[in-house]
């Protein structure tokens, strides 16, 4: 059986293998004019307009009837595959349901608590349940889970707790349990469940990991220390990490921490420029639950460099790598971390990056509905349509499917559900944003990193290009 080994959002590989690679790709003039008018109306739609969501002009009553149907299946995965003793989440399980493995993902574990927010704010779960599952599985965490500085290993046993497969401890996926913690204690306010998630929040001695010139390592080990790996590229990891290690009172990360991460690879593709990680969870991860719509800091307009490589990445797999894979086309496209024939992945583009084989993902598109919904519920939709009873099972769509080689990934991930299912919701009405932005930790972070409303000279709704500046 194929295990992961990896670190940051879930995995090495989803770090390690995203560091993008510097490439020009030469377009027709037509093809780059095509590309220039899809971007142009898409980001029509309104980004910088805090006062609605993303899907309120473009979602149909199908739609909604779609996304109520992914959401309940995906929040099911939390439901039915948690351990009843610890709460644990599982890294991943079949698709119609039972465990893989007795391994727990401690990022799973804060994707899931997220989910099960939405459940109750939707009525689909009862809210004591909610209440009695996340302080179940937080209290363990508290009191019984291995940790070093407040920093959790990115596997446990669901069971026990303990340690698995020799991982690291990792502040990345300690991050997303983080941001999960306080999504419950906002929801779930003046009770023990509120103190716990405070207690375990404030343990968390974020300043350990940083090396001297204020960027971050990505975990450590008992045996060998700090691992080689550094947050030095734009990425999942420093936006979720700084910023909620400048939330902290007890342990804050300081604000020159939020500058010295490097804001690289720039690059243009199809007359759009923004910072490029090419699987695209990268872009994601971190505003499932920090809102970046019409804010940027200093450096870039981080909700529109979403867009734009979502817009990317699309434009690519259709017009280049269809000609290899004729089967993606404007409802078959996406590609982001995952499973795929041969094992775990990181894939993405542009340029093409990972063992390319024309699959696709449907978290990847589901991730980005709350960037760009009418492009990314067209692929959702007809994947349930064509793909049927193969691709779409009890947890939703299975992690990754190749329909022209038969393959259907026989499992979900939990590290791909539940973002799936966030920004389903952030894209319908904002609730997740809504309610993690509350927070003080959250109000406090983006007063530290400096971010800032943009004002309509700033931000053109008809210009392609990101807003990204280097600076010296």
């Amino acid at each position: 059986m194929f295990q992961r080994h990896f670190c940051g959002a879930g995995s090495l590989v989803r770090s390690a293998l995203s560091a993008a690679v510097t490439m020009t790709v030469a377009l027709s003039p037509s093809a780059r004019a095509d590309s220039n008018a899809v971007a142009q109306a898409s980001l029509s739609l309104g980004f910088a307009d805090r006062s609605s969501v993303p899907g309120e002009k473009v979602f149909t009553p199908e739609d909604h009837a779609f996304l109520d149907e992914f959401e309940q299946r995906g929040i099911q995965y939390f439901l039915d595959e948690a351990d009843p003793v610890t709460g644990l989440m599982p890294d991943r399980a079949h698709a119609d349901g039972g465990l893989e493995n007795d391994v727990a993902s401690i990022a799973s574990v804060g994707f899931g608590l997220t989910c099960l927010v939405i459940g109750e704010e939707r009525g689909w779960v009862p809210r004591q349940q909610v209440y009695d599952r996340a302080l179940k599985v937080v209290t363990f965490l508290r009191d019984k889970a291995p940790q070093e500085r407040g920093h959790f290993y990115h596997f446990l046993n669901m069971r026990t707790g303990k340690r698995m497969w020799n991982c690291e401890v990792s502040n990345i996926d300690t991050a997303i349990l983080m941001a999960g913690v306080l999504t419950v204690r906002q929801r779930f306010p003046n009770t023990d469940l509120a103190a716990a998630c405070t207690q375990i929040y404030e343990r968390v001695d974020w300043p350990w990991l940083m090396n001297k010139d204020g960027t971050l390592q990505m975990g450590w080990k008992p045996e060998s220390g700090f691992i080689d790996a550094r947050w030095d590229h734009y990425s999942e990891g420093a936006p979720l990490i700084v910023l909620l290690g400048m939330g902290s009172k007890t342990h804050p990360l300081v604000p020159e921490v939020w500058k010295a991460w490097p804001r690289r690879p720039v690059q243009t593709h199809y007359g759009l420029t923004f910072l490029q990680c090419p699987p695209l969870f990268t872009h994601q991860y971190p505003q499932c639950w920090f809102d970046l719509r019409g804010m940027r800091d200093d450096f870039a307009n981080y909700y529109r460099n979403s867009q734009l490589a979502t817009i990317a990445q699309r434009h690519w797999m259709i017009e280049e790598m269809s000609r290899q894979f004729p089967q993606y086309n404007s409802a078959y496209w996406g590609l982001t971390a995952s499973d795929f024939k041969e094992g775990y992945t990181a894939w993405g583009g542009p340029p093409a990056d990972g063992p390319i084989d024309g699959s696709v993902v449907p978290a990847a598109a589901a991730g980005s509905l709350a960037f760009e919904p009418k492009l990314c519920i067209e692929v959702l939709r007809s994947l349930k349509e064509r793909f049927g009873e193969k691709g779409w099972k009890k947890y939703g769509f299975v992690d990754a499917m190749n329909p022209k080689d038969n393959w259907y990934n026989r499992d979900v991930i939990g590290i791909d559900v539940g973002p799936s299912v966030i920004m389903a919701e952030n894209a319908r009405t904002g609730f997740i944003w809504k309610t993690f932005m509350a927070t003080e930790e959250a109000q406090r972070a983006m007063r530290a990193a400096g971010f800032r409303e943009i004002t309509s000279e700033e931000v053109p709704l008809t210009e392609t290009t990101s807003l990204y500046e280097a600076k010296p």
